[in-house]
C-alpha cells in the first residue's frame, strides 16, 4: 500500500486560500447581497470569495499527487519591503499627494529585491510614477491631488 504523500508548501497554500475565503464570504453575509440582477455591496465579496475558497480547494487536493520540494528559506527583505509599500501610500496619499505618495512607495518597494540599487531604484520610481500620472490623470482624467497640503509651498 503506498503512502499517502503531500506537498506541504501547496497544502498550507491551499489551507490558506481557503480559510481566507471562509473569513471573506462570513463577513460578506452581513451585507446585503441582492439578486444576480440588483446586486448589493455583498454580492460581489461572495463571489470572489467563493472563488478563492474553490481554488484553495483545488491547490489542497493537489497537493496529495505531487511530493514538493521542502520549504525554502522565507524572504524577510522582500516581505518587510513589499507589504509596507501599500500601507505607506494609503496612509500618505491625501496628505504628500498622489506623486510623492507612490514615488515613495515604489522606491520602497523597489529595494526589495537584494539586486536593486539605490539609483536604479530611484530610477524605477520615477518611472512608474510619470507613468501612473500619464494614465491616471491625463489620460483618464482622474480627479486627485498630484501634490497633496502637506508639501504646497
Amino acid at each position: 500500500m503506498k503512502s499517502m504523500k503531500f506537498d506541504r508548501t501547496d497544502a498550507l497554500c491551499g489551507a490558506l486560500f481557503i480559510a481566507l475565503g471562509g473569513f471573506f464570504a462570513y463577513q460578506s453575509l452581513g451585507l446585503d447581497l441582492g439578486t444576480a440582477f440588483r446586486m448589493g455591496p455583498g454580492f460581489f465579496p461572495l463571489v470572489l470569495a467563493a472563488i478563492l475558497i474553490l481554488l484553495g480547494a483545488v491547490i489542497l487536493i493537489q497537493s496529495g499527487k505531487v511530493e514538493g520540494e521542502p520549504l525554502g528559506p522565507i524572504a524577510l527583505r522582500g516581505i518587510l519591503l513589499i507589504l509596507p509599500a501599500p500601507i505607506f501610500f494609503g496612509l500618505t496619499v491625501r496628505g504628500l499627494g498622489f506623486v510623492p505618495s507612490l514615488f515613495f512607495a515604489a522606491l520602497i518597494a523597489a529595494f526589495a529585491s537584494h539586486r536593486m540599487g539605490p539609483l536604479m531604484a530611484v530610477l524605477l520610481a520615477a518611472a512608474i510614477t510619470v507613468f501612473s500620472v500619464l494614465v491616471f490623470s491625463y489620460a483618464l482624467g482622474l480627479p486627485f491631488e498630484r501634490f497633496g497640503p502637506w508639501v504646497r509651498f
